[in-house]
């Protein structure tokens, strides 16, 4: 389960050594979290993961055995993508392992993203297992990425490694097994001490259509 730590002054979120699915539990403790972050006036923000997945998504089996809400569901995936987008802190993914579906998304989300150089797929399969993005997920991964990056993520299902990633512009630097969380903090150190009013309100500015189609149900 999510897990919150602190270097210095920067917070570590530390999604979990599973999968990392988002059901229900772990979108509520990752926003108690976000909160945590905030309210302790954290420098920064890095989100990592303990194993060989950053996370993994949706929870399709949650899903599955709760079909009635997957509208509630999908809203709620999708408004933590949009705090993440427009977190008024710094923020960067440091991804030691697989980052699939919404989870490529989330990391998409933050400011910048470190990823493993030897090791792990930054990946959308929607185009393979037949679930179509939505507007507001569409828009998340159109804010962040060039349009050739994104016809190659969207369009093909394709599995980013690490240096791959890079070259495309989906991530801005790759370090080694162990070191990303490291390279997420020296990122973020320049960064510290903005004004959260004026970042956030930054944020909001430049995702705000992002932000509106996540809102959309």
């Amino acid at each position: 389960m999510p897990s919150l730590t602190y270097r210095d002054k920067v917070a570590v979120l530390d999604l979990g050594d599973d999968e990392n699915r988002f059901s229900p539990t772990v979108l509520e403790e990752i926003n108690t979290h976000l909160d945590t972050a905030v309210a302790d006036g954290a420098h920064g923000l890095v989100t990592t993961a303990s194993g060989k997945f950053y996370t993994n998504g949706l929870d399709l089996d949650w899903l599955g055995a709760n079909s009635d809400r997957a509208k509630w569901y999908v809203s709620e995936v999708q408004g933590l993508l949009a705090r993440v987008l427009a977190l008024p802190i710094p923020t960067v993914a440091a991804l030691p392992g697989h980052a699939f579906g919404a989870g490529a998304m989330l990391a998409l989300a933050h400011d910048f993203r470190v990823m493993r150089a030897d090791r792990g797929y930054f990946c959308l399969p929607e185009v393979d297992i037949r679930i179509p993005f939505t507007k507001g997920m569409a828009a998340i991964i159109q804010a962040k990425l060039t349009p050739q990056s994104a016809v190659a993520s969207m369009t093909t299902g394709r599995r980013f490694g690490g240096t791959d990633a890079l070259t495309y512009g989906i991530v801005d630097a790759t370090a080694a097994q162990g070191a990303e969380v490291d390279a997420a903090v020296d990122i973020l150190a320049p960064l510290a001490g903005k004004d959260q009013g004026t970042l956030g309100a930054i944020k909001n500015t430049m995702f705000a259509g992002a932000i509106a189609a996540l809102g959309e149900s």
